[in-house]
C-alpha cells in the first residue's frame, strides 16, 4: 500500500501552524466514580490480604474464613476523591490497627492509580467473620 501526499489547501498556501498547547491545557481525563469505587474495593482487598495481623491462608482455621467483597461509595470533584468503604474483617483481629492499615493503603493506592488526591477514607465494618468458620461458633 502506498501513501499519497496530503493535499495542499486551496490557493497553494501552507496551513498556518497551530501552537502546541501544554498537556494540562489540552483537555482533562475524567475517571467516573464507578471506576474509582472499583479501584478502592480492589485496594481494600489487597490491604486485608497484606495486613500483618490478619489470619494467613496457611492457617487451618483461616481456610474456612470467607469475607464478602467490600462495597465502596465515592464522591469525586475537583481532582479529589472521598471514599466510603463497607467491609467485613476476620476475627480475631486488632480493629484499630487493621482499620488504619486499610485506610492508609486504600488512600495511597487510589491516589497512585487515578492521580486524584484522596481527602477522606471512611470505614464501616459490617461484621466480624470468625476465623474458624461457622462450625466453631457454638459454645461447647
Amino acid at each position: 500500500m502506498t501513501s499519497q501526499p496530503a493535499a495542499a489547501p486551496p490557493g497553494g498556501a501552507a496551513a498556518p501552524a497551530r501552537p502546541v498547547l501544554p498537556a494540562a491545557e489540552r483537555g482533562a481525563t475524567v475517571i467516573p466514580e464507578k471506576v474509582v469505587a472499583r479501584i478502592a474495593v480492589r485496594a481494600a482487598q489487597e490491604a486485608l490480604a497484606t495486613h500483618p495481623g490478619a489470619p494467613t491462608p496457611t492457617d487451618a482455621s483461616a481456610a474456612h474464613t470467607k469475607l464478602a467483597a467490600p462495597h465502596a461509595s465515592v464522591t469525586v470533584g475537583g481532582g479529589t476523591a472521598r471514599l466510603g468503604l463497607t467491609l467485613e474483617l476476620p476475627y480475631p483481629i486488632d480493629l484499630a490497627t487493621a482499620s488504619r492499615h486499610v485506610q492508609q493503603y486504600v488512600s495511597e493506592r487510589v491516589a497512585q492509580l487515578t492521580g486524584m488526591r484522596v481527602t477522606e477514607v471512611t470505614l464501616s465494618i459490617d461484621r466480624l467473620v470468625p476465623a474458624g468458620g461457622p462450625e466453631h461458633r457454638r459454645v461447647q
